[in-house]
């Protein structure tokens, strides 16, 4: 399996855009190049937008050059400009042609009516109409061509942009015109394009993203992006074993192909008041409308905000780090309203989670590092190199036992230990393996804490006594002692605080070494702990009689 670091509080990589520009600029050179086109330029690249304009040094004819098609594939968003004689120039109609098949795949595009009105172009009256019927006249045996123009000027002026008249500036939403406010239309294009790019802003993934592109690969195929049907797809596992890096990884790979995106970190922490959750529902809004505008108060107010606003939209959201059904019906209430293609992923400890969701959801089991790329993260970690130096060799081999193949242990432990002579490593071990290390049980310590008073003292019988026993001897012992087995054991299967391996009930060494350390904490005087496992403790407890 893969291998990279914890899920939990930082993550430590990041990729950028895939493109070599933020927009791309499509107009007729005559009509708009010396006023609106150079003004609107200027101001995007004042605010630090890398914008391609043909700067009329390209060559032309009668199809467009394949130097302005990559500059088109490799933008962000397209600004399409009409204007007057835009529909006269075949270049623009091919490079509009091109922009519409880019948008399929995830390009935004703004078209911009500049002194057209939106339904000249839609339906091709006005100069557009005489554009479009010259064009036919000069190429009457590639008919196809005119009636591919049509069809795509047609698509484009129902976008969603604006409509730029004498100065002034009003919304086209389909083939609505809603006034508001006037606005300089480039100050308004500005803040568009701007919120755009944060959105579609890559998430920082991982400093030493070993294995991730795999793992996600995996959560991609589950997702099915091709399908129109809506999906829920979940990632489970312990904490600190990188559930939430591989959703980062998979939001980047996919975000695009979506008409809104929105990846909400920690829910279960930010869930504990209704002000926490109502933030967090208007950023569900604005990140996926791409506005700021939206004020929510009270939860059950934002529940039916996010449907009414959403559900015409086909979108992508990851509800991460999910430990109560009632933190994903914040958001998405049943799930039934979601529109055709929209997909959600949902990261979580407990698996009873996914399951009591009203929609069939397809699981992805995050499991520890095998030794391969628990040495490769380690020495990463340590040494900054894909294997570890000769002479640290034997230690690196003990404590990649000692982490048990978890990201997060292998990422604190390494970083912890790099620089330090070989001494100091060796009393490291050492340490190690009586002092557990406050911030790998911290992550680990939140799922038990989410356990009720019975689950708990299962997991720590387990971890004092039963571990690697048979399953049903354990269960009885349990039953004797009224702690109701039968539903406590699979609560700590589907929080992954245990395992049944061929009958036998099994725990990572640091989860046990976590439990023990929970029961040695409640005193310092052995006979007023509840557990006692080692000999020398117990012997003398019973001796001294000083329980």
């Amino acid at each position: 399996m893969a291998a990279f670091p914890t899920d939990e509080g930082d993550s430590f990589s990041s990729s950028t855009h895939k493109g070599d520009y933020d927009v791309f600029l499509s107009f007729k050179g005559e009509d708009t190049r010396h006023g609106f086109t150079s003004h609107l330029y200027q101001a995007l690249c004042d605010k630090g937008f890398n914008t391609f304009i043909d700067n009329e040094d390209l060559q032309r004819g009668e199809e467009i050059s394949a130097e302005l098609i990559k500059a088109i594939k490799s933008s962000m968003i397209s600004i399409i400009i009409f204007s007057q004689n835009y529909a006269f120039s075949t270049w623009c109609l091919e490079e509009l042609i091109e922009i519409l098949e880019c948008k399929k795949n995830g390009q935004k595009v703004l078209p911009v009516f500049y002194k057209v009105d939106p339904s000249e172009v839609r339906k091709q009256e006005g100069s557009f109409g005489l554009a479009l019927t010259t064009h036919e006249k000069k190429i009457e045996n590639n008919i196809e061509k005119v009636l591919r123009w049509r069809a795509t000027l047609c698509e484009a002026a129902s976008l969603s942009g604006w409509h730029y008249e004498n100065g002034y500036v009003s919304n086209t939403n389909l083939v609505l015109f809603i006034a508001f406010k006037p606005l300089m239309p480039i100050q308004e294009i500005i803040r568009v394009v701007s919120s755009t790019k944060l959105n579609r802003t890559k998430l920082f993934v991982a400093k030493y993203p070993i294995g991730v592109d795999f793992r996600a690969e995996f959560v991609e195929n589950l997702l099915d992006i091709k399908s129109n049907d809506v999906h829920v797809v979940g990632i489970h596992g312990l904490g600190g074993i990188g559930k939430t890096t591989i959703a980062k990884a998979v939001y980047n790979r996919v975000a695009d192909l979506f008409e809104g995106s929105s990846f909400l970190m920690n829910v279960r922490e930010n869930s504990r008041t209704d002000h926490k959750i109502i933030k967090l529902q208007e950023k569900l809004l604005s990140e996926i409308l791409g506005s700021k505008e939206f004020e929510v108060h009270s939860t059950s107010k934002g529940i039916n905000v996010i449907k009414d606003r959403l559900s015409s939209k086909k979108i992508l959201l990851i509800l991460d780090d999910v430990d109560k059904l009632g933190q994903v019906e914040n958001f998405l209430r049943k799930c039934d309203w979601l529109a055709n293609g929209s997909r959600v992923i949902i990261t979580t400890r407990d698996k009873h989670v996914l399951a009591t969701l009203e929609i069939d959801s397809l699981i992805y089991e995050v499991v520890q590092l095998d030794r391969h790329e628990a040495l490769q993260l380690f020495s990463k970690c340590a040494f900054n190199k894909d294997k570890p130096e000769a002479d640290y060799l034997q230690l690196t081999n003990q404590f990649i036992c000692y982490t048990n193949g978890l990201p997060l242990a292998l990422q604190t432990v390494g970083s912890d230990l790099r620089g330090r002579n070989i001494r100091q490593w060796e009393s490291e071990l050492e340490k190690y393996k009586n002092i557990p290390n406050k911030e790998i049980q911290k992550i680990l310590k939140v799922s038990f804490d989410g356990l009720d008073k019975n689950e708990q003292d299962i997991f720590l019988d387990i971890a004092c006594f039963f571990k690697g026993l048979s399953k049903n001897y354990v269960v009885d012992i349990l039953a004797g002692c009224n702690l109701y087995p039968d539903s406590g054991i699979p609560k700590l299967i589907d929080m992954c605080l245990i395992s049944v391996e061929f009958d036998n009930l099994w725990m990572n060494d640091l989860l046990q070494q976590m439990g023990r350390d929970i029961v040695q904490q409640e005193s310092n005087v052995p006979g007023k702990r509840t557990r006692l496992w080692c000999y020398d403790e117990a012997l003398e407890v019973l001796t001294e009689n000083t329980v």
